[in-house]
C-alpha cells in the first residue's frame, strides 16, 4: 500500500469517527437521569477527555510525521488503556502546520467508588470507547536562533467521543490557543547537541451542561526545557491549566519524554505524573514514521 493510500485511509478513518455518534449511550437506562451529575472537569473524567497540549519549542518541523501510540493511565479508581493515533502536516515549508489526532479505542475499569463519585452509569463498557478527533494549526510567527522562537497554536477538539455516560469523553466542544515559546542555551553549529528552554502560554476553554455558566475558561500554561545528543532527544516540562469554577478544573502534570530516532523513524517514551485535578499517572510507548 503507498504512503499516500495510507493517509487516505487514515483521513476517512478520522472523518468518519467525527459524525458517528456515541454506541451504546441510548442503552443506559438511567443515563438522562444521570447526566445532570456529571461534573465537567478533569477531576471527574476519563484521562482523555481534556487533553493538554504539547510543548513544542516554539519551532514546526518541516516532516510530515505519523505516530501510533499506545498508553497506560492509572490511579487507585481507574484503570485505562488506549491507542492514540497522530498525522502532521506541514505546510509552506515548515512556516505552518496541520495536525489531526484521536485516540482510536480505549478500555477502562473504574471502581465502584469511583463510579459513585462521577456519577457514571457503570464501571466498563464491553467494547471499549473511543475519543475525540482533534484539529490543530500552528503558524510559525518568529524563528531565530540568535533570539528566540514563537509559535502559534489553534487547536478544536470536537464532541466526537464516546461513553459522555460513563464520564469518559464529554460530547461537548472544547477550543484552546496558546503561543509557544523556545530559545537555545547551548548549541553545536550541527545542531547534533543542543539545550533549550521553552514554554507556552494561552486559553483554554470547554462547554459544560452547567444552565447558568455554558462554559468553563481557564489560563493555559507550560514551562520545560529539552535537550538533544546525536540520535537521542529529551523533553522535560510542567503543563497545567486553572479554570475559574474551581470544581476539579485546574489539573497539573509533569511530563517526561524521550525519543529515539534512526533514519526517519522515531522511538518514543513517555511518563506523565499527575497533580491536582490530575489524578492520573500515565505510561506510553509510541512510533512515528517520518517522510
Amino acid at each position: 500500500m503507498t504512503f499516500e493510500k495510507k493517509i487516505t485511509y487514515l483521513l476517512f478513518y478520522l472523518i468518519t469517527t467525527f459524525f458517528v455518534s456515541s454506541e451504546g449511550q441510548a442503552q443506559d437506562a438511567d443515563w438522562h437521569e444521570t447526566l445532570r451529575y456529571l461534573q465537567y472537569s478533569p477531576r471527574y473524567f476519563g484521562p482523555n477527555a481534556f487533553p493538554l497540549p504539547e510543548l513544542r519549542s516554539g519551532r514546526l518541523g518541516t516532516r510530515w510525521e505519523a505516530e501510533l501510540k499506545g498508553e497506560h493511565h492509572e490511579y487507585e479508581g481507574d484503570r485505562t488503556k488506549d491507542v492514540y493515533t497522530r498525522l502532521f502536516i506541514p505546510v509552506a515549508e515548515g512556516r505552518a502546520g496541520l495536525e489531526i489526532s484521536c485516540v482510536i479505542y480505549e478500555y477502562y475499569t473504574m471502581t465502584e467508588e469511583t463510579v459513585i463519585e462521577r456519577h457514571a452509569a457503570g464501571r466498563y463498557w464491553d467494547a471499549g470507547a473511543h475519543g475525540d478527533v482533534i484539529i490543530s494549526s500552528f503558524y510559525q510567527l518568529l524563528k531565530s536562533e540568535r533570539w528566540t522562537d514563537i509559535m502559534l497554536e489553534a487547536s478544536l477538539k470536537t464532541a466526537s467521543g464516546s461513553r459522555l455516560a460513563d464520564a469518559r469523553y464529554t460530547d461537548a466542544a472544547t477550543y484552546w490557543f496558546n503561543l509557544n515559546i523556545g530559545r537555545y542555551l547551548y548549541k553545536i553549529p550541527n545542531h547534533s547537541s543542543y539545550l533549550r528552554i521553552q514554554g507556552f502560554a494561552g486559553f483554554y476553554c470547554w462547554m459544560t451542561n452547567d444552565i447558568i455558566h455554558r462554559q468553563n475558561d481557564a489560563i493555559l500554561y507550560s514551562a520545560g526545557i529539552s535537550g538533544a545528543h546525536e540520535n537521542f532527544t529529551v523533553d522535560v516540562d510542567v503543563a497545567g491549566f486553572y479554570g475559574y469554577k474551581n470544581n476539579g478544573d485546574r489539573p497539573l502534570q509533569l511530563r517526561i519524554k524521550l525519543n529515539y530516532e534512526y533514519r526517519n523513524n522515531i522511538l518514543s517514551f513517555r511518563y506523565k505524573h499527575g497533580m491536582k485535578d490530575c489524578l492520573y499517572d500515565c505510561f506510553s510507548l509510541a512510533y512515528m514514521r517520518c517522510f
